[in-house]
């Protein structure tokens, strides 16, 4: 198994072999490819890029959009930028996920249907507090009306989500 993963990651950088400078390029390939950039990932395009394992991490664990960890169904963006967190974004919407799903920001449900994270800011600041499922904003949250939210997802396969 290791070996394919190996093999379909040297196949997806190889475009970028030798060429250091692309490396946020080839980490967006693999991300795409796989969902995730696993430690495994991080040494190939270490090798095939010319880099070390730590640059390749450093760039990983550094911008929020890529993710060493495999993530649900459906991803959840919580924000937490001035507007959302002064309409009490933490209790009314991270309190909320967390007694709801049981995660916290970085973690995936057991069940794998949905991931958290935090963003500074949606664009959405007339809406605060906000979150965005996948590609829906969701806006002038309340507890009641997230846990709504959540649910539907909850409900459905995640190919059939309406919002």
């Amino acid at each position: 198994m290791q070996q394919n993963l190996e093999a379909q990651v040297a196949e997806l950088v190889g475009p970028f072999v030798g060429r250091p400078h692309e490396l946020i390029q080839a980490l967006h390939r693999v991300q795409h490819a796989l969902g995730y950039i696993p430690k495994e990932a991080q040494r190939v395009v270490a090798q095939a890029l010319g880099v070390t394992l730590a640059q390749v991490y450093g760039v990983v664990t550094f911008y929020h959009f890529f993710t060493m960890h495999p993530q649900g169904d459906h991803t959840i963006k919580a924000c937490l930028g001035t507007a959302c967190y002064v309409r009490g974004a933490r209790k009314k919407v991270l309190d909320t996920i967390r007694e709801t799903l049981g995660i916290d920001p970085k973690e995936t449900t057991p069940d794998r249907k949905f991931s958290l994270s935090v963003v500074r800011c949606l664009g959405a600041c007339g809406l605060a507090p906000a979150v965005m499922i996948d590609d829906t904003v969701f806006g002038r949250l309340t507890p009641v009306r997230l846990k709504e939210i959540l649910s539907r997802y909850d409900e459905q396969p995640a190919d059939e989500c309406e919002t």
